[in-house]
């Protein structure tokens, strides 16, 4: 799906949350005297998870935040993030047995943050590339894939190298990436910074597959050499054999 920036802020307009202030966070800190208090009635009961609820927060972020201070008056310092992330992954390194179960409670719960969530997104992301493996081997297009020319010595590389280039609505495509996901102006621009520039400053013109849709105006890198689409397309032009059949 392909939306022009006006129809996607008026989405996201009615789906925008109410950033978190000063007072907000505050409130949110205050509620380890609340945890602990809980815990001490019902180690069993899911606390964690009903405080989030509660002040409508994300349950893993929540629990980030707790246990952030029960690590931070333990040691007597602040944790560094890597610790938290490691022990929001696996809870079961938290030297407190009550407070692991409280973590993972929120964290099997949360349906938008947190190690789990991140793990179906990354499994999306691979189903995703597997079918544009599919469809590449289809149309008997010939490509190197991203573990190949890792071993080449390429840090930096996008999905699918093209061996032999193709045409896409009068343009010259040398390599395909797939991202499962929408993509909106914050994401596009991270994504051009971090990849789709040092992509095209190595292997040249490419096209990028936004599964899930992406904002119409955002596609206006063409004649500079980065393409747009929300699918595989169907009129690639191959060197010699016109358009590519599956």
């Amino acid at each position: 799906m392909i939306l022009t920036k006006a129809q996607y802020e008026e989405i996201a307009q009615c789906l925008v949350a109410v950033p978190p202030t000063r007072q907000s966070l505050r409130k949110l800190k205050q509620m380890f005297p609340r945890y602990l208090s809980g815990v001490m009635k019902d180690g069993t009961a899911p606390v964690l998870l009903e405080l989030a609820n509660e002040v409508d927060y994300a349950p893993s972020l929540m629990a980030r935040i707790i246990l952030e201070r029960f690590l931070q008056e333990r040691e007597e310092s602040p944790p560094s993030k890597s610790v938290i992330n490691s022990m929001l992954r696996d809870p079961s390194q938290i030297p407190d047995g009550v407070l692991a179960n409280q973590v993972y409670q929120c964290i099997v719960n949360d349906c938008c943050y947190g190690p789990l969530v991140g793990c179906i997104k990354h499994a999306i992301g691979h189903e995703h590339e597997v079918l544009l493996r599919d469809l590449l081997l289809e149309r008997n297009l010939s490509f190197l894939d991203e573990d190949q020319l890792r071993a080449k010595g390429y840090d930096k590389t996008p999905d699918f190298i093209l061996e032999v280039p193709v045409a896409l609505e009068g343009h010259i495509i040398h390599w395909i990436e797939s991202k499962a996901s929408f993509g909106d102006e914050c994401s596009h621009q991270a994504y051009l910074h971090d990849q789709f520039w040092s992509y095209w400053n190595r292997f040249g013109p490419g096209l990028v597959i936004y599964w899930y849709g992406f904002i119409e105006e955002l596609d206006c890198n063409r004649e500079r050499g980065i393409l747009l689409k929300d699918c595989f397309p169907t009129d690639l032009v191959t060197l010699g054999q016109g358009i590519a059949q599956p």
